[in-house]
C-alpha cells in the first residue's frame, strides 16, 4: 500500500472492525485520535481561555507549570464528585441545547465556506508552509483562513485566502473592528486625477477583483504588460495581502498565456518604480512585466541591476 499519511490504515482498520461498512463520521474520529495537531489546538485554548478564568477569575482551580489541579478536591466526597460530575453533564447538555452546532462555529468559518480545489491552489500556493510563521504541514496542521473576514466585508476569492497553521489562525481574531471596519471602503478608494484610476475600459486585457491588466502605452518589448491594483494606492510597500496575492496569480497566468503565443520568449523581467527618486512618474502602484528574447541587447548579465548603469556588471 503507497501511502503519504495514515489515512488509508486507518480507514481499513475502522472498516474491518466495523464488520466491512461505517459512516464517515466514525471514520473521522478514528483519525482524530491520532492528530496531534488537535490536541495542541485545545492544549492552547485550555492555556489561553477555560484554564485561565478558572485559575484567575474564578479561583476554583490552580495552576503549576503545566499541571492543574481543583482546589478543595481532598475534601470532596465520593458523593459530592459525583453529584459535581452530574451537575456538569448537565450544564454542558443545556449549553448544547440551547445553542446546537453553533459552539463550534468558531472551527468552521475558514473552511465551510471554502471548496475543496481551492483549497488544494491555496496549498498548493503556500508550499504547504502557514503564510504567517513558516512551519510546515508536517509539523502542524495547515487550515485556509480568509485574510480578511467574510463577515468583515471580505470576499470568497483565491486573492483573500491564506495558508495557516493552527496556531496563527487560532491567535487571529475576525472581531477587530479597527481593522477591517473599513474595509469595503479601502478597495473602493479611487483618484479622480490619477491615470491609473480612470483607465479606459478597452484598454484592460484582463482583471480580478482587486486588479487591472493593461498593455504597456511605451512597451520596453513586445507583449509588455502592467498589473495595477483597482484601488488607488501609491507603491508595492502599500499593498495589502489579497492585492499582492492577486498580482502573483496574474502575473503567472499571463507569463504562461505569453510563452505559449510567442515562442521567441525566452526570459522576463519583473519590477516596479517605488517613489519618484526611483524612477516612478505615476504614484498609482503598478507591476511591470516584461518579456525578454536572447540577443535582444548585447550584453543581459545583471538584468535589473541595470537600473543604475555602472552597477550593472558584477
Amino acid at each position: 500500500m503507497r501511502m503519504s499519511h495514515i489515512y488509508q490504515p486507518v480507514m481499513i482498520r475502522n472498516l474491518i472492525k466495523n464488520k466491512g461498512k461505517a459512516n464517515s463520521e466514525s471514520i473521522a474520529k478514528d483519525l482524530l485520535t491520532y492528530d496531534v495537531s488537535q490536541v495542541e489546538y485545545y492544549q492552547l485554548i485550555t492555556k489561553n481561555m477555560v484554564g485561565k478564568v478558572l485559575t484567575n477569575n474564578r479561583g476554583i482551580t490552580h495552576k503549576e507549570g503545566d499541571e492543574y489541579s481543583l482546589l478543595g478536591y481532598e475534601s470532596l466526597t465520593a458523593e459530592e464528585q459525583k453529584e459535581l460530575i452530574r451537575l456538569c453533564d448537565s450544564k454542558i447538555d443545556e449549553y448544547i441545547e440551547k445553542r446546537g452546532k453553533n459552539i463550534w462555529k468558531h472551527r468552521r468559518v475558514s473552511s465551510r465556506a471554502i471548496p475543496g480545489s481551492v483549497r488544494y491552489q491555496v496549498l498548493k500556493r503556500a508550499g504547504t508552509k502557514c503564510e504567517s510563521c513558516g512551519i510546515d504541514n508536517s509539523k502542524r496542521a495547515i487550515e485556509v483562513d480568509h485574510i480578511h473576514p467574510v463577515s468583515k466585508g471580505g470576499k470568497n476569492e483565491l486573492a483573500n485566502y491564506q495558508a495557516l497553521c493552527y496556531v496563527c489562525n487560532s491567535q487571529k481574531s475576525n472581531k477587530d473592528d479597527t481593522e477591517f471596519r473599513q474595509y469595503k471602503e479601502l478597495f473602493a478608494l479611487r483618484d479622480k486625477d490619477c491615470l491609473f484610476c480612470n483607465l479606459p475600459r478597452k484598454r484592460i486585457i484582463d482583471e480580478s477583483e482587486l486588479i487591472y491588466v493593461i498593455e504597456d502605452a511605451y512597451p520596453v518589448s513586445k507583449h509588455h504588460l502592467l498589473f495595477i491594483p483597482k484601488r488607488h494606492t501609491p507603491d508595492y510597500f502599500s499593498l495589502e495581502q489579497p492585492e499582492i496575492n492577486s498580482i502573483s496569480q496574474l502575473l503567472k497566468k499571463h507569463q504562461q498565456r505569453i510563452l505559449k503565443k510567442d515562442k521567441t520568449v525566452s526570459g522576463f523581467n519583473i519590477g516596479m518604480n517605488n517613489g519618484e527618486d526611483a524612477g516612478q512618474t505615476i504614484f498609482h502602484c503598478h507591476v511591470h512585466l516584461i518579456p525578454r528574447r536572447k540577443g535582444d541587447i548585447k550584453n543581459p548579465r545583471g538584468g535589473v541591476r541595470g537600473v543604475i548603469p555602472n552597477k550593472k556588471d558584477y
